[in-house]
């Protein structure tokens, strides 16, 4: 049954849907915590090593960040490869282009698949920077979070590569809220409304959320 509904196109909609609330949900709680670098280096490196002990004694050291690591990633696995196969899917349908694109396709609509591929990117090369160090500019500290995340943007292209990934988040999630609304059923006409403005108002706090931080530490509000 399970490989039944993976293999219809209406079983890939729901993972992308599914993986794509959970992502979010991950999203807003990231940002919550990252705004804790304005109150200072001691509040924002004592949160970095409580992540690291939620649910203890009964969860060992890191245990709960590695479980909600691994539901991440198959999130993440779930939502790009339910994504390739929707799109290469798509195009056997329709080998050759209309000749008249959809006029009210919107901006995020067209840009989906590339933003996807940019926030792809982008995850890995924030791995490498802010959790293994292994891109960091100068000198990666262990448990000192407050001064790598300085350290990344007072580098410019640190900046600019964070700024424009969290410009295609924004983009990603007013129009993934959106679809994965209407695939799980909740859009209708009384509710579109209320959905969309929803979706704008996530999209414009996450985006606004996270490039304060970059912004903060270019302004010398964070240092």
């Amino acid at each position: 049954m399970a490989r039944t509904v993976w293999n219809s196109t209406v079983g890939k909609k729901t993972v992308m849907a599914v993986s794509g609330l959970i992502m979010l949900l991950y999203l807003v709680v990231h940002m919550i915590g990252n705004l804790k670098i304005f109150f200072g280096p001691g509040e924002f490196n004592h949160y970095a090593h409580w992540l690291r002990t939620v649910g203890e004694p009964f969860m060992h050291y890191e245990w709960t960040l590695w479980l909600v690591r691994i539901v991440l990633v198959a999130a993440v696995v779930a939502h790009a490869v339910s994504a390739y196969q929707l799109s290469r899917r798509d195009i056997r349908a329709r080998p050759t282009k209309y000749v008249h694109k959809k006029a009210r396709a919107s901006y995020a609509t067209r840009t989906m698949r590339w933003g996807g591929i940019i926030l792809a990117l982008f995850i890995v090369w924030h791995v490498l920077d802010l959790t293994t160090g292994t891109v960091h500019s100068g000198g990666f500290q262990e448990g000192h979070p407050y001064q790598n995340v300085v350290d990344t943007f007072s580098t410019w292209y640190g900046n600019v590569i964070y700024i424009v990934a969290m410009l295609a988040v924004g983009l990603h999630v007013r129009h993934g809220f959106w679809s994965a609304a209407q695939t799980l059923g909740a859009g209708s006409r009384s509710r579109d409304r209320a959905l969309k403005i929803t979706a704008d108002v996530l999209a414009l706090v996450l985006t606004a959320g996270f490039i304060a931080v970059p912004v903060g530490v270019m302004t010398g509000v964070v240092s």
